[in-house]
């Protein structure tokens, strides 16, 4: 396979572009069933191994193959892209800023290919492969119930899922890594359907009865998006930085669990733990609300006649 070059008036900004081409390739090649992977593939494997070992030495110990060889591959990538991903260092090595915008279509490119290996070999009694993105704070409840349903009822379909965050679940259903996604936000691809589902209450609760509504200095900051920052703002305009922020409201719940305070939390999400006793609403604290979405890619879900209904029951 030719891996098509960047030209010479070409940036890393165009790396949606070029990675795409590079995929629609692979595929090509995959469903001819020329599963054995490309140069350029092996390339990217090869790479990948010296970000995650840090050095040449030890990425060829890792793939079983010689430190030129390694070396080799490395040199042919960045010629392939016109562009220094590593620096050498007696250290190790160290990605360049064009390496670390490149890792992230790396990665995205080897799990698609080991997406459609799976697919292509499918066992007897299966239709297909369901891959489904989920933001990792939708997952409790409502990505198990998504999970549930689609595997409790469809035992043709095999099943995938990955967390990820909003950009990231954007970019798989972009170039179809995930077939349907979880999310805070629509994207905006063509051929693809948002289905919106009810909002999610979020509610300030607390692990100590009686705690202020405001400048509780066990106040934890869990950020719900940013219409949520924005309105948060406005309520709390006199409030204080919060000492302890979080960007993921499941992990935050555990920091609460653990070592007390407050913080507003999905309210599905600390459900068990008002009814236990172990957290408690803050009275006179005002809900905010955040939207959430099931986005699917239009070609999978012309093949699936149940996701009308699944839409329906996963809404409420």
């Amino acid at each position: 396979m030719e891996i098509p070059r960047f030209r010479d008036n070409d940036t890393m900004t165009n790396h949606n572009v070029f990675v795409k081409r590079i995929v629609l390739q692979l595929l090509f090649d995959i469903f001819e069933l020329n599963v054995d992977p490309p140069m350029n593939f092996t390339a990217l494997q090869t790479f990948l191994a010296i970000v995650e070992t840090g050095s040449l030495v030890r990425a060829s110990e890792r793939l079983n193959v010689t430190q030129s060889t390694v070396t080799a591959r490395l040199q042919g990538l960045e010629a392939e892209l016109g562009q220094v991903l590593l620096h050498r260092q007696k250290s190790g090595v160290e990605m360049t800023s064009s390496g670390l915008k490149f890792k992230r279509h790396a990665v995205l490119m080897t799990e698609l290919w080991r997406q459609a290996r799976q697919e292509i070999s499918l066992p007897e009694g299966i239709d297909a492969v369901c891959n489904i993105g989920c933001h990792m704070d939708l997952w409790p409840e409502l990505g198990q119930k998504l999970f549930d349903e689609i595997h409790n009822n469809h035992p043709q379909l095999a099943l995938s899922a990955w967390p990820g965050e909003q950009d990231e679940l954007d970019q798989w259903l972009g170039i179809g890594l995930v077939n349907a996604a979880l999310t805070y936000m629509p994207t905006g691809h063509e051929n693809q359907t948002t289905h919106t589902l009810l909002a999610e209450r979020l509610v300030l609760v607390t692990t100590k009865p009686g705690s202020p509504m405001r400048f509780d200095p066990g106040y934890v900051f869990v950020d719900g998006g940013e219409d949520f920052r924005r309105r948060h703002a406005t309520v709390y305009a006199d409030a204080d930085t919060a000492k302890v922020s979080f960007g993921c409201a499941v992990w935050a719940l555990e920091y609460l669990l653990a070592y007390g305070g407050s913080a507003y939390l999905p309210e599905r999400l600390v459900a068990r733990h008002r009814a236990a006793g172990t957290l408690h609403d803050v009275p006179g604290a005002p809900v905010f609300t955040r939207n959430k979405y099931l986005v699917t890619n239009d070609d999978d879900a012309a093949n699936w006649a149940w996701l009308p209904g699944l839409v329906e029951r996963i809404a409420a």
